[in-house]
């Protein structure tokens, strides 16, 4: 417990980046989508699947600069034609399937699982971490501290919280097949403990009137969400038959074994911030 305790404390400082905010933002998740689909990919090496790392780099890289440009271009300045930046996310989308699959072109060298596990990893690493960004450049405007701190609280919370409380209450197993160590007890306190901050972060950090029944939504989604991307990574994990995807961080593995949860939490903070302003 102590080193986990120690490298977690380790990755505190750069939620030093998280408040600073805007384009440190947009650095840090762009490094973390990096480094983590390098993870992901060798993660296949032992099941004979080799996924194109250079098509993810190129893919994530155009993702995060049609975000940049989305958010950082005056609306006032004229270009031939209006940006539709429904439609670019669309063809970025479609261009990733398309590199991923003329991947397969060299088809005496590679196997079909190797342009699916590419596609794979673009859309579960460097989609869902995308919405950090967005959730920092679009929502991050309104009044009161950036959205983005949800995705943390929802995650590392659900995180912590279920941990301590697995391990002082744990009994009955969540799920054996996945992750035996996991518990309802610790699940149950993470959702708990989870809602809690949401509220209190809710209350006392985003300006404007709170609706305290929507927040726990929030945390409630979120928490559940974190657990289902904690799980998601253990079944690739034991798909592949490793224990983790690295060694960056002692007592936590790799990059993405740090991070696994903030994948889930980062669309569904997006996505529920999003009908909350809507809705306000």
């Amino acid at each position: 417990m102590k080193t986990r305790v120690l490298s977690g404390l380790a990755m505190a400082p750069l939620l030093i980046l998280v408040a600073l905010g805007g384009h440190f933002v947009t650095g840090f998740a762009l490094v973390i989508a990096l480094m983590g689909v390098r993870e992901f990919f060798n993660g296949f090496k032992s099941m004979d699947i080799k996924p194109s790392y250079p098509i993810a780099v190129i893919s994530i890289v155009i993702i995060f600069g049609i975000d940049v440009l989305r958010f950082n271009i005056s609306p006032t300045k004229q270009f031939i034609w209006e940006i539709d930046w429904t439609t670019a996310y669309v063809f970025w989308a479609f261009l990733s399937v398309l590199l991923s699959l003329l991947y397969l072109f060299k088809i005496n060298e590679r196997k079909i699982e190797d342009g699916m596990a590419t596609i794979t990893g673009i859309m579960y690493v460097g989609f869902f971490a995308h919405h950090v960004v967005l959730t920092e450049w679009h929502l991050g405007r309104l009044p009161g501290a950036s959205p983005v701190w949800l995705i943390f609280i929802t995650a590392f919370g659900s995180d912590i919280f279920a941990y301590f409380g697995g391990y002082l209450f744990g009994k009955h197993k969540l799920c054996p097949a996945i992750s035996p160590k996991k518990t309802v007890e610790g699940a149950i306190s993470g959702v708990v403990c989870t809602i809690v901050l949401t509220v209190l972060f809710a209350h006392f950090f985003l300006k404007g009137d709170i609706n305290v029944f929507l927040y726990v939504l929030v945390g409630l989604t979120g928490s559940i969400v974190s657990m289902f991307g904690d799980l998601t990574a253990s079944i690739f994990k034991r798909k592949m038959g490793i224990k983790d995807y690295g060694t960056l961080i002692p007592g936590h593995g790799g990059v993405l074994d740090r991070v696994d949860s903030v994948l889930f939490t980062a669309p569904m903070v997006y996505y529920s911030m999003l009908f909350i302003h809507w809705i306000s």
